[in-house]
């Protein structure tokens, strides 16, 4: 059985191709927008979202040479039709807070992650995926949950499938992953 983030990534890679444009919603630092980096390839353009100096810094050295393919934005995941076009295939979402640092009074918010969801589920295109890790073990996490839980569930069931993918034994509020699958255009 796979840990949430290997199974999103081998999720991500049946449906990303070189080429194509992609979504870091949530930077970090840097794992996923390396991933998607190379899942693109040399022709593909991944841009990647964070509201942190540092995570652009760590993603930019993390990058290496992949940088190129990049267009790393600091700025809130919720303005991103202000800087990415129609016809995303993919998008990562890793809420929660910035991983290996003792500050966790910025986290992703209920209301931003939420209006982030609608404004890139109108860029993804038919057969494209977002994967959303769902880290509810922090303060602010549970709100941030029940949002994100609530927008997905009331999505369209012909446009959109919606997997929720979890471990139910463990302790600690474990993260669950969420995988929506556009299937056909809006309606």
């Amino acid at each position: 059985m796979r840990r949430i983030l290997p199974h999103s990534k081998r999720l991500l890679t049946e449906v990303i191709s070189e080429g194509d444009i992609v979504v870091d919603a949530t930077m970090g630092n840097g794992n996923d927008t390396v991933f998607l980096a190379q899942a693109v390839g040399s022709t593909g353009k991944v841009y990647a979202f964070d509201i942190q100096q540092q995570a652009l810094e760590a993603t930019k050295e993390r990058l290496g040479d992949l940088y190129s393919r990049t267009d790393l934005i600091l700025d809130s995941h919720s303005c991103i039709r202000k800087y990415v076009p129609e016809g995303i295939t993919a998008a990562v979402f890793n809420l929660g807070f910035l991983p290996n640092q003792n500050d966790h009074a910025v986290i992703t918010h209920p209301d931003t992650t939420v209006r982030a969801l609608q404004e890139t589920l109108k860029l993804l295109k038919p057969g494209g995926m977002i994967t959303i890790a769902v880290y509810d073990g922090h303060p602010g996490g549970p709100e941030e949950r029940d949002a994100v839980l609530g927008f997905v569930q009331q999505l369209n069931a012909k446009q959109y499938q919606v997997v929720r993918h979890e471990v139910v034994n463990q302790q600690n509020h474990p993260p669950f992953l969420l995988i929506i699958e556009k299937t056909s255009r809006n309606v």
